[in-house]
C-alpha cells in the first residue's frame, strides 16, 4: 500500500507518453476547462528533484556536476541511453509521489510526464482508465523536431552536438515505443497523436477519455 496521507495520490489522474506529444499543453487546457489541478513532471524534475540528485552526489562524494556531458550523450548508443532513462524514471517516481502527497486539492489532479510510465502507475491505479498514454506518430514526431526549438536544439555543451542530437532523438522514439508496449501490457489506453487536431480538440478527446473522472 503507497502511504498517500491526504488521499491525492488515489484521486491523481495520469498521462504518460513519448515526448512532444503535447501531454502538457493538454494538461494545461484541461486545468483551466474543467478547474482540475495540473503537475507538470518536467517542471518539478528539472528543479526540486534536480537538487536531490546533487545532494545524493555530494552524499557519496562524487562530483555534484554529475556525468561528461559526452559520455552521457555522445559515446553511449541510443539504446543505452533509454535504458538508464528508464532504470532513472523508476527512481524519480518517487520524488513524484512525494510532489503530490503534499497536495491537497477538491478536484482531481492531472500528473503528465514523459517519466510517468504504465509500469509504474498502475499498480497505484483502481483501474487503468485512470491514465491515458500519449505517443506521437513518427510523422508528427519529425515535425515537431522540425518546428519546436527545444526539440531540435541540443543545448548542452558537448564534442559533436549533431551526434549527441541525434542520439537524444533515437533514445526518445525508442523509449516512446517503450511507453506505448507498455500501456497495452497493462491495459492502458494508447492515444496516437498525429498532428491533424489543434491543442483544443487534442484535450477534447482527453477530457472525454478521463471524463468518469472529472465529474
Amino acid at each position: 500500500m503507497t502511504w498517500d496521507p491526504f488521499g491525492t495520490i488515489a484521486n491523481t489522474l495520469w498521462i504518460g507518453g513519448g515526448q512532444w506529444a503535447g501531454k502538457s499543453t493538454a494538461a494545461r487546457v484541461l486545468a483551466h476547462r474543467c478547474g482540475i489541478t495540473a503537475y507538470h513532471y518536467d517542471y518539478h524534475d528539472a528543479r526540486g528533484h534536480d537538487a536531490r540528485r546533487v545532494a545524493e552526489r555530494a552524499a557519496r562524494g562524487e562530483p555534484l556536476t554529475g556525468r561528461d556531458p559526452d559520455e552521457l550523450w555522445v559515446r553511449r548508443t541510443p539504446a543505452e541511453m533509454a535504458e538508464d532513462a528508464l532504470a532513472e524514471f523508476g527512481r524519480r517516481f518517487e520524488w513524484t509521489l512525494d510532489d503530490l502527497r503534499g497536495l491537497v486539492s477538491g478536484r482531481p489532479i492531472l500528473a503528465e510526464g514523459w517519466g510517468l510510465r504504465p509500469e509504474l502507475v498502475t499498480p497505484l491505479l483502481e483501474s487503468p482508465g485512470r491514465m491515458l498514454v500519449m505517443v506521437p506518430t513518427e510523422e508528427f514526431r519529425r515535425h515537431q523536431l522540425r518546428e519546436l526549438p527545444r526539440a531540435r536544439e541540443f543545448g548542452l555543451r558537448v564534442s559533436d552536438p549533431e551526434r549527441a542530437q541525434a542520439n537524444r532523438v533515437d533514445r526518445d522514439r525508442l523509449l516512446a515505443e517503450s511507453a506505448a508496449q507498455a500501456a497495452r501490457e497493462h491495459g492502458v489506453r494508447v492515444m496516437w497523436v498525429d498532428g491533424t487536431r489543434d491543442a483544443e480538440q487534442v484535450a477534447s478527446e482527453v477530457a472525454d477519455h478521463f471524463a468518469p473522472y472529472l465529474g
